[in-house]
């Protein structure tokens, strides 16, 4: 039987490739074709339930119904809570890397800036996609009214 850390370390490992496709051959055919499949989540999501559920106890289950800082922070302090939690992220970030890919396919945006950042640092990379949409846009625009002049 694989412990906790084990899971972990694998849970780590396994989004790695999916950012590397990402980032380093966004135009690749075959990171496209990787990236329109729903798998790593579902692969993702079970390890988390499965952890989720191994660290739901009574208490946390409490705790999580009625959250305090206080409460959350020393929830996270028991490694099968901060596992889980850590494989939460994981899915997160990753499902929302795929959709700054793809958005960045759809309308030719640079995203691997943001993708980094996301990879490090989720809601950063987030910000950081939606403000390079912003300005690629606004500048996109201005392109387009001084040609039509």
């Amino acid at each position: 039987m694989m412990t906790i850390s084990q899971w972990f370390t694998i849970a780590n490992v396994f989004v790695l490739p999916f950012w590397a496709l990402m980032i380093i051959l966004p135009q690749w055919d075959w990171t496209r074709r990787i990236l329109t499949s729903y798998l790593p989540f579902v692969g993702l999501a079970i390890v988390y339930t499965s952890l989720f559920a191994v660290a739901l106890t009574p208490e946390s289950a409490k705790v999580l119904a009625n959250p305090t800082l206080a409460d959350i922070a020393q929830l996270f302090g028991q490694e099968q809570i901060a596992a889980a939690a850590w494989v939460h992220f994981l899915v997160m970030d990753l499902f929302v890397g795929r959709w700054i890919y793809w958005e960045g396919q759809r309308t030719g945006i640079w995203t691997s800036h943001s993708l980094v950042l996301c990879l490090l640092v989720g809601p950063i990379g987030l910000l950081s996609h939606i403000m390079t949409a912003a300005i690629s846009e606004r500048f996109s625009s201005a392109e387009t009214v001084a040609a039509e002049e």
